[in-house]
């Protein structure tokens, strides 16, 4: 049984950020089996049936992901965490639709997202829409991965299916990350969360997991190394330096002070965790596999010695999870260690599955 004092979201952390700085709590859905009335309390947050056509001879680990998480509106609906969706889910939807060719499904996660999350002001998403609430999407401030999966996404999608209006979009959400979320400090351009609560004037507060590398590059093959190289620089710095403990690992957040060295953020435990583990799998589907060597050692040491990898690790007092990586966290490890990707069952959780997704497609 999961200890949820002891996860964190950052989804919460993000809800938190207008008003507070930091929130921390738990992701939930890990290990839950998979049902919409399981997720709300009885009340299924899908908008509709799930009748939306779909492409021959799709990928068998996507159709049935999209069976479950994708409603017929086009909507992801993380299961684990109330029903709610977020620019996370749509873009990770978005991307592997165009991975293995479902267009219908990516156009009708972009329609969505685009009714629904848009800001007005800017070329970027608020980051939730909780169905549950009389005003579903409360909080304006962005998810600044989300945005950029969504980004990659449409520029993948238009070069794909020839739907130039696409790439013109993702343009505009390119030029609204560099804008509005890229923060220059001390020589270095520091991408941030988000565009509310995480300057905290002598400190940042950064999520290595959202350094989505393979998005970096191909923004800078769009739009020129000039515009991204220095944020791009910036990103493998921090990961080269927030490597903490015996088994120098990165921890879920951390916060940059004027010095430019990362350390684990004060106001949560330091943990390297269900956001860190994405640190590796994006680092190495960019061909980045030097910056994560400690976790690759990590990962494989416990391997050698025949011990389950734990879902997290205290970095400082060693303390690990009571329960063991997800199905979709140990396909991060092989493919971070290059190994056989074993075929599983999917996993029984949102991110679960997500993780087993993008541990397959993501390039």
């Amino acid at each position: 049984m999961q200890d949820k004092n002891m996860l964190f979201d950052r989804r919460h952390m993000l809800m938190a950020a207008s008003a507070a700085l930091m929130v921390g709590c738990s992701r939930k859905g890990e290990g839950k089996s998979v049902t919409p009335e399981a997720s709300t309390g009885g009340q299924k947050s899908f908008d509709g049936p799930k009748t939306m056509d779909s492409p021959k001879n799709l990928d068998g680990m996507w159709t049935s992901f999209r069976q479950i998480y994708l409603d017929a509106s086009g909507r992801i609906v993380d299961t684990g965490n109330g029903g709610i969706s977020h620019t996370e889910g749509q873009g990770y939807g978005m991307l592997m639709a165009v991975a293995v060719g479902d267009r219908p499904a990516f156009e009708a996660m972009y329609n969505w997202t685009q009714a629904h999350l848009a800001r007005a002001d800017m070329a970027l998403y608020s980051w939730r829409f909780d169905p549950r609430s009389n005003n579903p999407v409360a909080d304006p401030n962005n998810a600044t991965d989300g945005d950029m999966l969504i980004a990659l996404a449409l520029a993948r999608a238009a070069r794909r299916w020839g739907v130039a209006a696409w790439e013109a979009r993702s343009r505009q959400i390119r030029q609204a990350i560099r804008e509005h979320l890229v923060i220059a400090r001390g020589g270095q351009h520091y991408l941030m969360p988000g565009i509310a609560g995480f300057d905290l004037g002598d400190r940042l507060m950064i999520n290595p997991s959202y350094y989505i590398f393979t998005a970096l590059d191909a923004f800078a093959a769009l739009d020129g190394a000039a515009t991204w190289g220095p944020v791009i620089a910036t990103c493998e710095n921090v990961l080269r330096k927030a490597r903490f403990g015996v088994h120098n690992l990165p921890t879920d957040w951390v916060v940059v002070g004027a010095d430019g060295m990362p350390q684990p953020a004060p106001d949560k435990a330091p943990q390297f965790g269900f956001d860190a583990v994405r640190v590796a799998l994006y680092a190495v589907a960019a061909r980045r596999g030097a910056l994560v060597a400690p976790i690759a050692d990590y990962w494989r040491a416990k391997q050698a010695g025949g011990q389950t990898i734990p879902a997290w690790v205290d970095v400082y007092s060693g303390a690990e999870a009571p329960f063991p990586l997800s199905p979709g966290g140990l396909n991060v490890v092989q493919r971070t260690l290059n190994l056989p990707m074993k075929t599983e069952a999917l996993a029984q959780d949102y991110y679960g599955c997500v993780l087993q997704l993008l541990a397959r497609h993501l390039r």
